[in-house]
């Protein structure tokens, strides 16, 4: 994949996996829904009943876990940071989640919803890199997050 430019884009699991090093269970990502290069990415992650956490996290009222909820914050940030990279980067490359701040976690987030996670550059100092993350279900903030990213050869 050559060099996105900015605007609405919309792409396949395929590149997701060419960049993220996340697999099944652990993959949060399922489409990249837009992109503005250093500045902006917005994902989706549908929530199905049959992800594995759902039988021990509160099996009597089935709860998307928070700390998931962030590391789908952190890996769309990974993909915001990589999206517009060759392939011959990513492969010597890989970002490691350094901080998570000011998290919040307003609504809870159920089997069966799509959770829009909106990933916004804050600012970069050295080999970290800094995003704000808002994470919507049927435009209701369920999540807002700053975190912290370090980008390190593999």
């Amino acid at each position: 994949m050559n060099d996105i430019q900015d605007s609405k884009y919309t792409c396949s699991i395929n590149d997701i996996l060419r960049i993220l090093p996340h697999r099944f269970p652990f993959l949060l990502i399922d489409k990249i829904l837009d992109f503005k290069k250093k500045i902006y990415i917005c994902t989706l992650k549908n929530i199905t009943v049959n992800d594995f956490f759902f039988f021990g996290h509160f099996p009597k009222k089935l709860i998307f876990p928070g700390v998931l909820i962030v590391e789908s914050i952190a890996q769309s940030s990974g993909l915001l940071l990589f999206y517009h990279k060759t392939n011959n980067y990513v492969k010597k490359k890989i970002c490691y989640l350094t901080g998570i701040y000011n998290t919040r976690f307003i609504r809870p987030v159920y089997p069966g919803d799509q959770m829009i996670i909106k990933i916004f550059f804050k600012k970069q100092l050295c080999s970290i890199y800094l995003f704000k993350g808002i994470v919507m279900v049927k435009k209701n903030i369920v999540c807002q997050s700053t975190i912290s990213l370090a980008v390190c050869d593999k």
